[in-house]
């Protein structure tokens, strides 16, 4: 299996810290508004890419935070005129439900700021020990960037052409540094915000110190991925690897995966332009499903664009999948027996595309290319089952879909659950219209039809017979 590594700008063999485990963290949203699709991206992707690790056998420990404590919920706070807390917890729960809603696994923890800050204050207290931190006048305490050497190694941009005509030369504060491109780890309270004691200050951590502490914590000091979007290289992630190796005295992350930026209709999202879309947005029009399939049919590295046109592609290729899922369930409930000779050599074929969908997630995740071979696989299944097929070879074909759709976190059945009484009310008018359509009372047939329909129960007749679905 190999990984596009940013730190090297190219593919390496995955070899894990320790074997049969993998580590992963990714940074997760400042929980401050509902979350937006470009934040889905890295979430449904890193999702993806914990489930293949799974697939392949590896025990995953996977971690993603809530930055719960920022300028943007203190300011949200003081205008609701409630405590920063409240904000936070609020969209904290608004995003998991987001997150189920895309069929994202929880993550082994989701750790947030707030209950981290002993932890933030210990390594800043080690960092100033070593040398690599200094505390202000005013109690704040900025990390030193020139005392690191590999500082710059991720982004692959060079320290002094940085400071060079660099803004951050004119951010209050600015005079209290050594260098401009020096960054804080601990911040003086201000009127009306949240702050804790410390040594230094009473007051609140930066933002970067916060992933360090929660991925030592929970990873330990050398971790096999961290992941997150492409903005977050420079400067978040680099000002970890200075705060972590610095403190840790070890490489922070063998491998660190970051996907492109998602544009909209050709143009970055912003408010300003109109064209800012939250996830509830897009899955109060799609299925979220179809949204997490977009996401996919893309290249993680790859810019992806969102548009209406695009999404109708999706939901249309989405539901090609589903409707093959669909048609495995439905001749299972009637097949019987076990799989033929020819059926055996069949499957065989069948097995093929698990390879190709194999080469493709090994070859640094490429899910436009996994999925692709999905489709093959449906295209085929829809070629050699029918209602003569046994019913161990329809369980071996489903079973081959579920296993690479489930790869790809893809749900391929629809939630067709109803109260039994309405769920033996349904069946009863199917075999009504049944006997009328064999009386060729086509006239009644089609009203029970539309009072199904009516009922949000849509019909739909095949050669294995008659299926339903909810609208």
């Amino acid at each position: 299996m190999k990984i596009f590594n940013t730190m090297s700008r190219s593919k390496e063999e995955f070899v894990p810290v320790k074997p049969g485990q993998v580590s992963m963290y990714v940074c997760g949203p400042t929980v401050y508004n509902l979350i937006h699709i470009g934040n889905a991206r890295p979430m449904i992707v890193f999702d993806t890419v914990r489930r293949y690790f799974e697939y392949k056998g590896y025990k995953v420990n996977y971690v993603s935070n809530f930055t719960d404590v920022d300028d943007k919920i203190i300011k949200k706070a003081m205008e609701e005129g409630v405590d920063s807390s409240v904000i936070s917890e609020r969209y904290i729960d608004e995003c998991k439900k987001d997150m189920t809603s895309l069929n994202i696994k929880p993550a082994t923890v989701h750790p947030k700021a707030t209950e981290e800050i002993d932890g933030m204050i210990e390594m800043i207290g080690k960092l100033i020990d070593k040398g690599y931190a200094y505390v202000a006048e005013d109690g704040t305490v900025y990390y030193s960037t020139r005392k690191f050497e590999g500082y710059g190694k991720l982004s692959h941009k060079d320290l002094d052409n940085m400071r060079s005509g660099n803004r951050e030369l004119k951010v209050t504060g600015a005079e209290q540094k050594q260098d401009p491109l020096d960054f804080v780890l601990w911040k003086p309270k201000k009127e009306g915000e949240p702050y804790w004691d410390c040594p230094w200050c009473k007051g609140r951590p930066g933002w970067h110190i916060e992933c360090s502490v929660m991925s030592k914590r929970y990873l330990g000091d050398e971790i096999d991925i961290h992941a997150g979007g492409e903005d977050l290289i420079f400067p978040h992630h680099e000002n970890e690897i200075a705060q972590s190796e610095a403190a840790n005295g070890v490489t922070f992350a063998k491998y660190w995966m970051h996907n492109a930026f998602l544009n909209i209709d050709g143009e970055k999202m912003a408010k300003s332009k109109g064209n800012f879309f939250t996830v509830r947005d897009v899955i109060s029009q799609y299925d979220p499903q179809v949204l997490r399939y977009f996401m996919l049919s893309s290249h993680y590295r790859s810019p992806l664009n969102f548009s209406r046109e695009l999404m109708e592609s999706a939901k249309a290729s989405y539901e090609r999948i589903l409707n093959c899922g669909e048609n495995l369930k439905f001749l299972l409930t009637k097949a019987q027996g076990t799989m033929t000779e020819e059926e055996a050599a069949l499957v065989k074929e069948a097995e093929s595309y698990r390879a190709q969908f194999e080469a493709a997630m090994d070859d640094d995740f490429n899910t436009a290319d996994a999925i692709s071979a999905i489709f093959e696989l449906v295209k085929w299944i829809n070629s050699h089952v029918s209602g003569s097929s046994s019913k161990e070879f329809l369980e071996t074909l489903d079973k081959e879909l579920l296993d690479l759709t489930g790869v790809c976190g893809l749900i391929v059945e629809r939630d067709n659950t109803l109260e039994d009484d309405l769920a033996a009310y349904v069946e009863a008018k199917i075999e009504e219209r049944k006997a009328a359509k064999k009386a060729r009372d086509f006239a009644k047939a089609d009203a029970i039809r539309d009072e199904l329909k009516a009922k949000g129960i849509l019909l739909e007749d095949t050669r294995e017979g008659v299926k339903w679905k909810k609208a």
